[in-house]
């Protein structure tokens, strides 16, 4: 996320020195400090009025030093040092404001799967007990002096170019997906909807807007100027950010390193006041971050400013109220002086922040609140290591597989090669806290009962060493089944570290080609946050399965080989589009265009014009599925879907756009919100496994502005533990917004015409209906001035 990684790396470094260089978080006294009697103490006042009374007492040179996340607070009165930047992108992580112990308790927290592998469970429920038990540890490592109340997660920029190096942060390319996945998480983090009278901790929505691309031939995410059109920014970058923020009422945003249409993020009104504030309700009790040292690239290398202090005054004009650095602290007083400010724009960013540490209960009394009783035992409890695991076991997909999985008994002998074979700490990807315990891909097998023999094989990238190939294949003949397990690592795909291209790095798949000649059956399982062109692997008829795993968090290992042991049947579906090697050829990471044109295929699931290896959505299973419609009411558990839904006719063959907008009016709190209709869908496991099911539903048509997407996802839901001849309703409810169209202006809308919804990537089951009346606005979006 920094610019940044220096000093997190400082800070690493110090830390590594031991506990006694540790400065315990503190909080203010109001029962005998000298901030009692100051309104900030007063419980019975709202949040921002507390907050006013406090920040009215700052003198200048006070307002302009806690500019910055490492706040030196206010010592005279009594106000705390005060670290803005903790992370928890999948579990409390190592960042400057989290301190892990060197053992003992708060040594360790729970580590999930990476937010992409997650993504792939398309589990919303899921990710919402995921964000709970981070929150839970996050306070619990505040209350012990170990972290902040504030946490720099999650990212929800849209994967949209497979390349990007920080995809593994994301849930996954489509925007619908990510909209749902965060509203789940910031609920989950913040401890409710908007909650009163605390928030739990405070998530940070990142990085705003359209950034997907770090370092890329030469191009550098601090100086990009990324052009995206209104319409694209309002149908594809900025939907997830809206659900964020408007419906999720996150706490703060994270403005971006990259510019947008020639204005750097951090300094840029249109999208910090006009859409944040003004379209979406971002009150003055939250509060804007920069990413690390933001505000100092709108100086250099935007060139944005001719001077520095310009630089720190723009972005604090424009909204952007913490600079996670120290350029702001150091120009701002010259911008004052010089009238480039004013002390009530130093007091306004103030205000939002405190305001928001006044929501979570920084200056109340601790015995008043539930969560400052949270301790160790609330850290990596059975519950929140069973989840992880089960995190890791639902986002698991099965791309290939002729039979040979789940493993047969009599398969007890493996021979486990490659450089993800024995891996620990890789698994957790980056943004990593200190796991309780990391069961390797090895100790999996193991556990699982196998006779294992590992062999390294290759590493990630290794090119031209074949010096561990014999050893495999030596190991491979004395198998009885042999799993290459490789993929992608942080040297290829991080923070600041984009590919060139998306096809198997190093020798791995000259490996993998050996390991097919001996004959045996043979399983690939692939590692990383981006997906790798398996176009060999999928056609060879010598590779038996291939198996995504992802970064599987602490217990990736254990997940992996229930999977490939049948323990737990595979269900998750890929978040993303897996593109043959030529689409790194056909379009530059510096073009934002979504629609395909003649230098550009076309970006993700909805405007790829080409064939993808696999698609966006796939997903094998261990068994099979049957689907019909099902009536309103219909019986959840059934013995079979023909009984539940003979006499249904299907869902309507029509609607009034007219009647839809009138009913939403009443209905929602927002017309994008409101209810086209909830379609059910009986599902029934027609094999002999007992299997989770993701129900995706798609919408296509020639609907709105040319040209149409090819499709979209506009509902989805995970059914559970489905098992052999029984049958579930799946309830899948589509909104106004989901089957919207943005036009050049960014203004949504309804329009008339043809619609087919279809179940599943190959449209397992389909209904058309049309749209009648007139088109209708069903959101609007602001002029950009600038």
């Amino acid at each position: 996320m920094a610019n940044g990684l220096r000093r997190l790396y400082v800070f690493l470094t110090a830390l590594a020195a031991g506990a006694a260089s540790v400065q315990a978080y503190g909080f203010p006294d109001c029962v005998n400090g000298p901030l009692a009697k100051n309104p900030v103490c007063d419980v019975t006042k709202d949040p921002i009025t507390r907050a006013t009374a406090l920040i009215a007492i700052w003198t200048d040179e006070e307002l302009t030093n806690n500019t910055v996340n490492a706040s030196p607070g206010v010592t005279r009165l009594g106000l705390p040092a005060y670290n803005w930047w903790s992370e928890g992108l999948h579990g409390v992580a190592q960042s400057p404001g989290v301190t892990f112990a060197p053992s003992g308790p708060f040594s360790y927290a729970t580590s999930f799967p990476q937010p992409i592998l997650m993504g792939a469970a398309f589990d919303d429920p899921l990710i919402r007990a995921i964000a709970t038990i981070v929150s839970t540890e996050g306070r619990a490592f505040n209350n012990a002096g170990r972290a902040g109340l504030d946490y720099w997660t999650p990212n929800i920029n849209p994967f949209k170019d497979p390349r990007w190096g920080r995809g593994q942060e994301t849930p996954g390319e489509d925007p619908f997906h990510l909209s749902q996945y965060v509203y789940n998480l910031i609920v989950g983090l913040q401890g409710g909807l908007d909650p009163k009278p605390h928030f739990k901790v405070v998530a940070d929505c990142k990085h705003f807007a359209a950034y997907d691309l770090d370092n890329w031939e030469g191009v550098v995410r601090y100086g990009f100027n990324a052009v995206v059109s209104q319409q694209d920014l309002s149908e594809f970058y900025l939907p997830p950010f809206q659900s964020c923020v408007r419906d999720a009422k996150v706490a703060s945003v994270m403005c971006s390193y990259n510019a947008v249409n020639g204005i750097p993020s951090c300094a840029n009104k249109f999208l910090l006041q006009d859409i944040l504030r003004d379209q979406w309700g971002f009150t003055d009790d939250r509060w804007v971050t920069s990413d690390c040292d933001a505000v100092q690239n709108i100086f250099t290398p935007h060139n944005y400013t001719t001077d520095p202090a310009q630089a720190a005054a723009d972005a604090l004009l424009a909204g952007t109220d913490i600079d996670c650095g120290t350029f702001s602290s150091t120009y701002l007083p010259d911008a004052l002086k010089r009238g480039l400010v004013k002390t009530a724009d130093l007091r306004r960013a103030a205000i939002r922040q405190y305001a928001s540490l006044v929501r979570l209960g920084y200056f109340d009394p601790a015995a008043s609140q539930p969560y400052r009783q949270l301790g160790w035992s609330d850290v990596s409890t059975p519950q929140a290591q069973q989840l992880a695991h089960t995190a890791a076991v639902e986002g698991i997909v099965l791309l290939k597989n002729d039979g040979v999985l789940p493993l047969s008994k009599r398969s007890r002998k493996l021979a486990l090669i490659g450089p993800w074979a024995n891996a620990t700490t890789l698994m957790q990807g980056n943004y990593q806290g200190v796991a309780p315990y990391l069961i390797s891909p090895f100790q999996g097998a193991q556990q699982a009962g196998f006779e294992v023999e590992y062999v390294l094989g290759t590493g990630v990238t290794t090119r031209d060493d074949k010096s561990g190939f014999p050893a495999a294949i030596a190991a491979a003949k004395r198998a009885d089944v042999v799993i290459f397990a490789g993929g992608l690592d942080e040297t290829v795909e991080r923070e600041e570290v984009d590919r060139l291209n998306v096809t198997w790095p190093g020798n791995q798949l000259e490996l993998v080609t050996e390991l097919e000649r001996v004959g045996k059956p043979l399983i690939v399982a692939q590692f990383g946050g981006g997906q790798l062109d398996d176009s060999a692997l999928q056609k060879s008829r010598a590779v038996n399965a291939i198996i995504w795993g992802g970064y599987p968090g602490q217990s990736g290992g254990a997940a992996l080989f229930d999977i490939i042991t049948g323990k737990a049947a595979p269900a998750g579906r890929l978040p993303i589009t897996q593109y043959p090697a030529v689409y790194a050829e056909q379009v530059p990471m510096t073009d934002m265009s979504l629609r395909p044109s003649a230098t550009n295929p076309g970006r993700t699931y909805k405007w790829y014009s080409g064939t993808p290896v696999y698609e966006f959505g796939f997903g094998l299973h261990y068994t099979t599925f049957a689907f019909s419609w099902a009536a309103r009411g219909a019986d959840a558990d059934a013995n079979n879907s023909t009984s539940a839904s003979a006499d249904f006719g299907g869902p309507s063959p029509s609607y009034s756009i007219q009647d839809l907008v009138a009913h939403g009016r009443k209905s929602a709190p927002f017309l994008d919100l409101a209810p086209l209709d909830t379609f059910r869908v009986r599902v029934t496991n027609t094999g002999k496994t007992t299997s989770d099911y993701v129900a995706l539903l798609f919408v296509s048509g020639a609907f709105g502005p040319a040209p149409h997407p090819k499709k979209q996802l506009v509902s989805y839901t995970r059914v559970h533990g489905l098992g052999p001849r029984r049958s579930t309703v799946a309830e899948l409810p589509v909104t106004l917004g989901a089957i919207a169209r943005a036009d050049e202006k960014g203004v949504k809308w309804v329009h008339p015409g043809t619609y087919t919804i279809a179940l599943d990537t190959d449209g397992a089951l389909k209904h058309t209906f049309t749209l009648t009346g007139r088109a209708e606005k069903i959101a609007d979006w602001p002029s950009d001035s600038n």
